[in-house]
């Protein structure tokens, strides 16, 4: 470890068993590898040199945000070598905004970047329950998704610009914020997403809008999730949100009691176009509306507390949405939430029934993974989804880029192969 110490200093090498296990354990404690040190580069060019040691060394790399994936992506896997965790939670550069645009370092976390654009009268359009952990890198690297999906599109459509670092040290970078930029292959597109499985990105440029209308937040009862589509699709282009919560979880959380009615919905849509039935429960102030968020944002917590085993993120075609839950729901016990807008669905199962759920997902022309990412979870599962002959593409872009498997061993790709 003498030769990492001398890239980030000795400081930044973590190599204690017990301030290692934090990093080690993903946050839903169900995935957890061993390293033998995490590595805290503050900058580009240290990512660099902790690369070029890993390959000289004969270490894998496995890069890690703040650690809040669901798919066991944020941890190593074994593979027969050592692996050292490269924490991108340092890098921090000067964070600022420049027009429409934030420019920040891949550790500044997604709060901090919604309050950046906030000091500026703007906003950032991702956002997510764990917006105050989860780094911009993090967010960027499994094009994460969230609830403002239906307003402003996946993280994908956000960014402007990157950095990166690819596995040999060479560093790319396009910031310029360019709206038109046609010059050759779009590498920021294809890293977004990417898992850390192409290279370590090290700053983005992302994209800010100006504030949506003045918002109000209602939820009410529906009995179908095609009726919830058509209460969200009522809202126009002023929809801001369009969340389900089952009944039985929606209680659970604390929630008011709406009815004998399957799912609530909540929906936050602008005040001057919202259309809603009589019956809705309507908040207009900010701790009303925070209120009722509550009780959407509090059902991963609420799950826990259930005793969940599995958790699985997965998108449907929007006419399928009523035939995949309610088959679901007669082969498993489970809870469901999901952004009904956009067709992504979390499904919280208190058995081991992932797989039947993913294969169901397949069946209804849906996709495996939805926002959180294939991690290790669904290497298997995404073979299914996109076929072998897209897997091989793929794969060959990892070969190329990473021809030696250094970074993320296990995550996209199954580990025995």
């Amino acid at each position: 470890m003498n030769g990492l110490a001398d890239v980030v200093g000795v400081e930044h090498v973590i190599t204690d068993p017990g301030l290692r296990e934090g990093y080690q354990t993903d946050w839903t404690g169900r995935f957890s590898g061993e390293c033998e040190a995490v590595v805290r580069p503050a900058d580009t060019a240290e990512v660099a040199g902790v690369l070029a040691w890993a390959r000289e060394n004969g270490r894998a790399v496995h890069v890690q945000g703040g650690n809040t994936g669901l798919v066991g992506g944020s941890v190593p896997s074994a593979d027969g070598r050592p692996v050292v965790i490269l924490s991108t939670v340092r890098l921090r550069n000067p964070a600022k905004v420049v027009g429409h645009s934030a420019i920040v370092g891949a550790g500044v976390t997604l709060g901090e970047v919604q309050r950046l654009a906030a000091d500026h009268g703007l906003v950032y359009g991702v956002d997510l329950a764990a917006r105050d952990s989860a780094t911009i890198g993090g967010t960027v690297a499994t094009n994460a998704g969230g609830i403002r999906v239906c307003h402003y599109g996946m993280t994908r459509s956000q960014v402007e610009g990157i950095e990166a670092v690819l596995v040999d040290g060479t560093v790319i970078r396009r910031m310029g914020g360019l709206a038109k930029d046609n010059t050759g292959f779009d590498l920021a597109g294809l890293l977004t997403g990417s898992e850390g499985t192409l290279g370590v990105i090290t700053a983005v440029r992302v994209k800010l809008h100006d504030p949506a209308d003045e918002s109000v937040v209602a939820v009410f009862g529906v009995d179908t999730l095609a009726e919830a589509l058509e209460h969200a699709h009522a809202q126009g282009p002023g929809l801001q949100a369009a969340e389900v919560v089952d009944r039985a979880a929606w209680l659970a959380a604390g929630g008011p009691d709406l009815g004998d009615h399957t799912w609530a919905l909540l929906l936050e849509s602008s005040m001057e176009t919202a259309e809603l039935p009589d019956e809705a429960l309507v908040a207009t102030e900010g701790p009303d509306r925070a209120r009722l968020w509550h009780f959407r944002e509090s059902q991963a917590e609420v799950a826990g507390q259930a005793g969940v085993k599995q958790k699985v993120d997965v998108s449907l075609p929007l006419d399928k949405l009523d035939e995949f839950t309610t088959g679901v729901w007669a082969a498993h016990p489970c809870s469901i939430f999901g952004h009904v807008a956009d067709g992504s669905l979390h499904v919280e199962l208190f058995d081991l029934g992932e797989d039947d759920v993913l294969d169901r997902v397949v069946e209804l022309g849906g996709a495996v993974s939805a926002e959180h990412g294939v991690g290790r979870v669904k290497t298997r599962a995404v073979v299914n989804d996109r076929g072998e002959a897209t897997i091989a593409a793929m794969r060959a872009l990892k070969g190329a880029w990473d021809p030696d498997g250094v970074l993320n061993p296990g995550v996209v790709f199954d580990a025995e192969h």
